[in-house]
């Protein structure tokens, strides 16, 4: 009887890690997933009161969890904004977003740290950033 309940709760804590798993959504690929799969789209431009507006598409980045695809606004050469056009549907992504685009906002450039617990996540939007960054030149 002594053994029956150290034994019950380290099945039960070894169990725990199982239930929780959430599968990454592979597509079907068992090699590394392809990077840079769209480039990065032509700058548009547009101009009002001497201050040109430039929005840009990053690439698409294929990650193990899904496509990333930033979109950049810039002001002059200034990053005004960041918008994610694609973003694999995982509760991590969804938490790191905001805290990814601050940062940029915050640095001016894709050199940003990566969100703890969204690591494949962070490296696409910063692959897809700089793919951005380097189109507007």
């Amino acid at each position: 009887m002594k053994r029956a309940i150290p034994v019950l709760v380290l099945s039960v804590a070894g169990l725990i890690p199982v239930w929780r798993y959430a599968p990454s959504h592979d597509t079907g690929s068992s090699t590394a997933p392809a990077q840079a799969a769209a480039p990065a789209s032509t700058p548009s431009a547009s101009s009002s009161g001497g201050t040109t507006t430039t929005v840009v598409s990053g690439s698409l980045v294929d990650t193990e969890k899904g496509p990333v695809r930033v979109e950049v606004t810039f002001d002059g050469d200034e990053i005004a904004s960041v918008r994610m056009l694609q973003q694999p549907d995982h509760p991590q992504t969804a938490a790191a977003v905001p805290k990814l685009i601050e940062e940029t906002l915050r640095a001016q450039s894709a050199d940003i740290d990566t969100v703890s617990g969204a690591t494949v996540t962070s490296d696409g939007y910063k692959e897809s950033l700089q793919a951005a960054l380097d189109a507007k030149g």
